[in-house]
C-alpha cells in the first residue's frame, strides 16, 4: 500500500536507530563553512527539472558533506589502527558511499553534488562516481530472461559483476573498469567501459544498491553490494510526489532527448499530450512503481542517512541513524 505523504518531521522513538532533524536545525550544522557553487556549475549537476539551487546545497548537501567526512575521517583512523594493532601495512582503501532511491526522485542529483562538494573538501579527495546502469544485464540478455519489463528489479542487474566490481575497488585494486549504459539507446554500449583507479571516495548510486544479502538455496548467504559500503543515502519522497516527478520528466524528455532518432524512445516523440500522460503513467503503475514498493523502499531503513523531500522537490527533514 503507498505511504502515507509526510511533510513534517515525524517523531522519533527514543529507542530507535534513527535521529530525525527538521530543516533549519539539519541547516545549522554546516554554517561555519561556506562552499558556493555556482549557477553553470549547479546547472551541470542538477537533473532533469531538478529545482536544486543555492539554498538547498548550502542547508542540505553542505552538512551531509560535512558529515560524511566525519565519517570517512574516523573509519581512516579506525583502518589505521587496526592494521597498527594486526602488524599490518597498506595503503588505506576506498572510502565508499552508497545512494539509493526511486526513479525520478533526484538521486543523481544527490550523488553529482556531494562528489562535488566532497572534491572541495580541504583535503581535495579524489572521487569517482559509479550509476549501477552499467551492470544492468544487456537487453539482448534481458529479454532472453523475460525481464525486459522489470528493468531496474534487483533481478535485472548482474549483482555478481557489480559486488566484484565495488569489491576490487574496496580492496585497493589499482584498476578497476565497469560497462559504460546508454539511456538514449537503453541498452548496454557494446565494447565501452570506465575505468576506476584508486580514488579515495567512491559514490555508487542506484535503485537497489541497499538491498540486503540473498539467501542461497542452500540457506546461506552471500555478500551484497551493501556489504562495502561506508556510508549510504536513501533518498526519500512520498508516492504521488515522485509519480508526478516521473510523468513531469517524462514529458520533458518527450520534447527534448526523445527527439533524438537514434533514441529508444523516439516514437514517444510524436504523441500527443494525452497519449504521452497515459503511457508514463502506465510505466509508472507497471514498472516503477511497483519496483518502489516491492524492492527500493523496503531497503530505507538500511540507510545512514534518509533524505525526506517534499511536493516541491526540497529536502524538508532528514534522518540519521544513531546506532
Amino acid at each position: 500500500m503507498p505511504e502515507t505523504p509526510a511533510t513534517s518531521a515525524p517523531e522519533d522513538d527514543p529507542y530507535g536507530p534513527f535521529l530525525t532533524l527538521d530543516r533549519q536545525h539539519w541547516a545549522a550544522l554546516a554554517a561555519s563553512r561556506a562552499v558556493a557553487l555556482d549557477e553553470g556549475t549547479l546547472d551541470r549537476l542538477r537533473g532533469i527539472g531538478d529545482p536544486t539551487d543555492a539554498d538547498e546545497v548550502r542547508e542540505v548537501y553542505l552538512p551531509l558533506t560535512e558529515l560524511i567526512a566525519l565519517y570517512s575521517e574516523r573509519t581512516g583512523d579506525l583502518f589505521a589502527a587496526s592494521h597498527e594493532f594486526l602488524g599490518l601495512g597498506g595503503q588505506r582503501t576506498p572510502f565508499v558511499i552508497g545512494i539509493a532511491g526511486s526513479v525520478a526522485v533526484g538521486k543523481s542529483t544527490t550523488s553529482r553534488l556531494l562528489a562535488e562538494l566532497l572534491r572541495r573538501l580541504p583535503s581535495h579527495p579524489k572521487v569517482d562516481l559509479l550509476t549501477t546502469d552499467g551492470f544492468l544485464y544487456p537487453n539482448a540478455r534481458l529479454i532472453e530472461l523475460g525481464l525486459l519489463d522489470r528493468k531496474g528489479y534487483p533481478e535485472s542487474y548482474d549483482q555478481r559483476a557489480l559486488v566484484q566490481f565495488v569489491m576490487d575497488v574496496k580492496s585497493g585494486m589499482p584498476e578497476v573498469s565497469a560497462p559504460v549504459y546508454s539511456h538514449n539507446e537503453y541498452d548496454i554500449v557494446a565494447g565501452r567501459r570506465i575505468t576506476v583507479t584508486q580514488p579515495d571516495i567512491l559514490i555508487v548510486e542506484g535503485l537497489n544498491v541497499l538491498q540486503p544479502p540473498r539467501i542461497r538455496r542452500d540457506g546461506s548467504t552471500g555478500l551484497a553490494l551493501s556489504d562495502f559500503f561506508d556510508f549510504t543515502v536513501y533518498v526519500d519522497a512520498a508516492d504521488s510526489d515522485v509519480r508526478d516527478w516521473y510523468l513531469a520528466r517524462f514529458m520533458r524528455l518527450r520534447e527534448t532527448a526523445f527527439r533524438d532518432p537514434n533514441s529508444y524512445f523516439v516514437r514517444f516523440s510524436s504523441l500527443s499530450d494525452e497519449e504521452a500522460t497515459r503511457t508514463a503513467l502506465e510505466f509508472w503503475d507497471n514498472i516503477n512503481g511497483p519496483n518502489l514498493e516491492l524492492n527500493i523502499r523496503p531497503t530505507r531503513g538500511r540507510a545512514t542517512a534518509i533524505l525526506r523531500k517534499g511536493p516541491d522537490h526540497q529536502v524538508s527533514w532528514v534522518r540519521i541513524r544513531k546506532v
